[in-house]
């Protein structure tokens, strides 16, 4: 997906990445269950409706098929690289349902500081990978890249069938 994105933006912006991406999971740390339920969503409809997003961006991956398409109908957006950096790379690629849903999970067995720390730390996983995307993609070439591709795709396909199937029992109870 990044590749992708530096591709059709022409670069990518690590630092505006990962602090968008970074601020979306800090504030569903703090906020996000009164923001679902001012929405009136709960945390297992969000992670089931999560889980049908990755399962589909995981079939791109794995099939090589194109199911999203990229909305450019907003002024200004397909001209600016910068917006590439936010949409859709902070969010919906790094902070996405998958993770806004397990950053909410989290908070049943783990205290905000222990997810702020590991959030952090995700975060500079994230800006270290972002930064070094270019040497990456040369290092594996163009075949590394397609196996890594179908590989994480299949990665991602089974978290998100657990993501779905850890949550739909708490949708329709028997």
């Amino acid at each position: 997906m990044i590749l992708q994105v530096r591709e059709k933006a022409g670069k990518i912006y690590p630092a505006r990445a990962t602090i968008v991406s970074g601020s979306i999971m800090i504030v569903f740390l703090y906020l996000g269950e009164t923001i679902l339920a001012f929405l009136g969503i709960d945390v297992n409809s969000f992670a089931v409706a999560g889980a049908l997003v990755l399962f589909f961006i995981a079939l791109e991956m794995t099939l090589g098929i194109r199911l999203f398409k990229e909305d450019t109908s907003a002024p200004g957006l397909s001209e600016d690289p910068k917006v590439y950096s936010i949409v859709p790379l902070a969010f919906p690629v790094i902070a996405g349902s998958g993770t806004i849903t397990t950053v909410l999970s989290l908070r049943a067995a783990f205290t905000r500081p222990e997810i702020l720390v590991a959030i952090l730390m995700n975060l500079a996983v994230v800006v270290t990978v972002l930064l070094l995307t270019n040497r990456i993609e040369r290092m594996l070439g163009r075949v590394g890249l397609i196996v890594l591709r179908k590989a994480f795709g299949v990665i991602l396909l089974a978290i998100s069938v657990k993501l779905f199937a850890g949550n739909i029992t708490y949708l329709f109870p028997n």
